[in-house]
C-alpha cells in the first residue's frame, strides 16, 4: 500500500484559536491581502487583530465563487498595495481565491498556464506567497488543500489550479466563526462536508491514513449536521462540523473524489447553485449507482463492503447494508431542503454536456469504478 501525504504546513483547530492569526500573521508578513467572503463582522475583527500585531491590512472581496478574472484583480490589487501575505478568511470561495492569488504572486505567467482541463496545466515551480487561511464554513476543507476552484466563465467550468504549493503554510479552523452561519449555508456546505469524507473512503485512491479521519467525519457528521442545521448555536454540533470539514479537505487532498464532484465541476460552472447543494442532490444516486455498477462489474471490490460500513456509521445500526445509507441520505437531504438540479436551470437537454465534461474531471477519476455514459446519464436525470 503507497500513498502521499500532504497537507498545509500548520493546523489550529479548536474555540477561540481565531485571536491567534494577528501575532502569526505578525510573523510572516508585514501587509496583508485579506481575501474575505461576505461578512463583514467576522473581517473587522481580523483587522483589528492584524493593527493590533503592526500587519498593515488591503481587503478584496470575493462575493462568489471565484472566476479567472476575479483572480487576476485580486492579484493585481496585492501588486499595487505592496502585499508580501495572503489572508484567506471564508468559505471555499474566498479561501481558493486567496491561493491562486498567492500562487500566482510568486510564479510567473498567466493564470491560464496553470489550470487544469482549459488550460495548459504547467506545473507550480516557486512556493506560494505566505497564506494563512480562516475557515468561517464547515463545508469545503479547502483550508487544507492543494488546489484552488476557479470558474471560467468562458468555458463554462469550474477547473482547478493544483499543486503542493498552493498549501497554506497556516490553517485556522475556529468552530466559533461558524456560529451565525444560516441554515441553508449550514446545509448546503455541511452536505458538501459529509460528501467529502465519504467519497474518499470509497474511492480508488483509499488509504489507511484517510480511512480513520473518514469514518469518524462520517460518524460526526451524522450526528451533528442536522442539529446544526436546527440550532446554529449548539456549539457541540458546530464543533462536530468544523471537523468534518476539516478531515474532508485532508481526505480529498491525499485519497480523491469521486463521482460527485466530478460532476460538481461542470455544473458549477453551468448553474448558480451552491456547491454543496449540487453534491447533496447528486449524493444519493451516485452512491446507488456506483454500487449497483460495482456489483454488476466488479463484485470482489473493496468499495462494496465499505459501503454496507458507510450505512452502519450513518444509521447507527449495526445490522444497516449499503441501501440503509442510500435511504438516510435521502431523508436528510428532504429534511434540509435540498433542491432539484432543474430549480437551478438544468434540462434534460443539458445532460450529454456535463456527462462529457464530467468524465473529463479530475475527480471523476477517483470513482471507485468507471461509470459507462448511460449510468453517468442516468444520475443527472434523477437528480434534476
Amino acid at each position: 500500500m503507497a500513498f502521499e501525504f500532504a497537507t498545509a504546513g500548520r493546523i489550529l483547530f479548536g474555540r477561540g484559536t481565531f485571536r491567534q492569526a494577528g501575532p502569526i500573521a505578525a510573523g510572516m508578513g508585514r501587509h496583508a491581502l485579506v481575501v474575505t467572503g461576505l461578512s463583514e463582522t467576522l473581517t473587522q475583527p481580523l483587522v483589528d487583530l492584524l493593527r493590533e500585531h503592526k500587519v498593515a491590512a488591503t481587503l478584496f472581496s470575493v462575493s462568489h465563487e471565484p472566476t479567472t478574472e476575479l483572480v487576476l484583480w485580486g492579484v493585481q490589487r496585492a501588486q499595487e498595495a505592496g502585499c508580501d501575505l495572503v489572508i484567506g478568511i471564508g468559505g471555499g470561495s474566498a479561501i481558493d481565491a486567496s491561493k491562486a492569488i498567492a500562487g500566482l504572486l510568486t510564479n510567473p505567467g498567466d493564470l491560464f498556464d496553470y489550470l487544469e482541463v482549459i488550460g495548459k496545466a504547467q506545473a507550480i515551480r516557486e512556493p506560494a506567497a505566505p497564506l494563512i487561511a480562516i475557515a468561517t464554513t464547515a463545508g469545503t476543507g479547502a483550508e487544507v488543500t492543494r488546489n484552488a476552484v476557479i470558474i471560467s466563465p468562458q468555458h463554462r467550468v469550474k477547473v482547478s489550479m493544483r499543486s503542493p504549493l498552493l498549501l497554506p503554510r497556516v490553517a485556522i479552523v475556529d468552530p466559533e466563526l461558524t456560529y451565525s452561519v444560516p441554515p441553508a449555508v449550514t446545509a448546503s456546505t455541511g452536505l458538501d462536508a459529509l460528501t467529502q469524507v465519504l467519497e474518499p473512503y470509497v474511492s480508488s485512491r483509499a488509504n489507511a491514513m484517510i480511512d480513520p479521519l473518514v469514518r469518524d467525519g462520517m460518524a460526526r457528521a451524522a450526528r451533528s449536521l442536522r442539529r446544526a442545521y436546527e440550532h446554529g448555536d449548539d456549539p457541540d454540533a458546530r464543533e462536530d462540523m468544523a471537523l468534518v470539514s476539516l478531515f474532508g479537505g485532508l481526505a480529498l487532498a491525499n485519497a480523491g473524489l469521486g463521482a460527485v464532484h466530478g460532476f460538481a465541476a461542470p455544473l458549477g460552472g453551468m448553474l448558480q447553485a451552491p456547491h454543496g447543494a449540487i453534491c447533496a442532490r447528486l449524493l444519493p444516486f451516485v452512491m446507488e449507482v456506483n454500487i449497483r455498477a460495482l456489483r454488476a462489474r466488479q463484485p470482489d471490490h473493496y468499495a462494496l463492503p465499505r459501503y454496507d460500513e458507510i450505512a452502519r456509521i450513518l444509521t447507527g445500526n449495526p445490522q444497516a447494508v449499503a441501501a440503509d445509507g442510500i435511504a438516510w441520505v435521502h431523508e436528510l437531504c428532504q429534511v434540509l431542503r435540498i433542491q432539484p438540479l432543474s430549480a437551478y436551470g438544468l434540462t434534460q437537454d443539458d445532460i450529454p454536456k456535463v456527462v462529457e465534461r464530467g468524465a473529463a474531471a479530475s475527480s471523476m477519476k477517483g470513482n471507485p469504478i468507471p461509470l459507462t455514459p448511460e449510468e453517468m446519464t442516468e444520475i443527472l436525470t434523477r437528480a434534476l
